[in-house]
């Protein structure tokens, strides 16, 4: 490197100057491509889970069901493959709420706008008629867990919203139905989010947990006043940042993250 010397100033000083803007500028550069999903592996309160985290003002986050043709898309390598036309990868996704047989939703269910199923606001059976139960709805710019008749009240304007059950956090407290001691221990996976809905983080078990321990995670560990359960032994995780992605039955809703493919093989390369 050739540094030109300014008047007055010796060669060691220059050379300071100029190895503090090359760094300047690394760190730039370095923040600019910053991951699109923060995924790491956390334990807490004698429980280990899988958590990734996304800013909902900046990312890209999108629901999946199906394909043009109508099709079921049910696995995150479909997706993929789906994603390839427009120059996309999944940097992150994760099963998103509770669906028939036939992989139809059991709530609300709205992508791109289109809703497929109505929302669901009775008792019903199951974990997704254990009121309260709720919808994650995604916005222009940010992504919130808001429960089911709140969320009937509100109609907010969401893009894509997917509603699943029972809630795991409202407004800072854990469902009234969570028993500390109860053995209904399962993998879980749910989402989280802040009270600006700019923060997300969606979280899936690596041991069995009950209702309680997930919930706990949510609001004592993570600090966020409203989660949603997703579903159980079905769950699976797409994470690429940890060499993950889970192979099994065809799922029903997806949620993911969606980044440019040089920018996944820039964050490939990171890792």
């Amino acid at each position: 490197m050739r540094v030109a010397l300014m008047p007055g100033l010796s060669l060691a000083f220059s050379l300071s100057l100029a190895l503090s803007s090359a760094l300047s500028l690394a760190l730039a550069l370095f923040a600019s491509s910053a991951q699109a999903v923060d995924c790491r592996n956390e334990s807490y309160a004698g429980n280990r889970y899988t958590l990734c985290e996304v800013d909902a003002t900046s990312e890209d986050l999108r629901l999946f069901l199906r394909d043009a043709t109508g099709a079921v898309l049910g696995h995150f390598s479909t997706i993929d493959r789906a994603l390839e036309t427009e120059g996309k990868v999944l940097a992150f996704a994760t099963n998103a709420g509770m669906y028939h047989t036939d992989r139809a939703p059991v709530g609300l269910y709205l992508e791109d706008g289109v809703q497929e199923m109505r929302l669901v606001t009775t008792p019903g059976p199951g974990n997704f008629g254990l009121l309260p139960n709720g919808v994650f709805c995604l916005r222009q710019g940010r992504a919130d867990v808001i429960e089911t008749l709140r969320f009937e009240a509100s109609a907010p304007a969401c893009t894509g919203a997917t509603q699943s059950g029972p809630m795991l956090v409202i407004d800072g407290a854990l469902h009234p139905r969570f028993l500390q001691d109860s053995s209904s221990r399962y993998i879980r996976n749910g989402v989280g989010t802040s009270a600006d809905g700019r923060r997300v983080v969606f979280a899936i078990s690596r041991n069995t947990v009950n209702f309680h321990a997930f919930g706990s995670l949510f609001r004592d560990h993570l600090k966020l006043p409203n989660a949603l359960y997703f579903d159980g032994n079905i769950s699976r995780l797409h994470a690429p940042q940890l060499g993950r992605s889970d192979a099994g039955f065809m799922m029903g809703p997806v949620i993911g993250v969606v980044e440019d493919t040089e920018q996944a093989t820039t964050d490939a390369l990171r890792n």
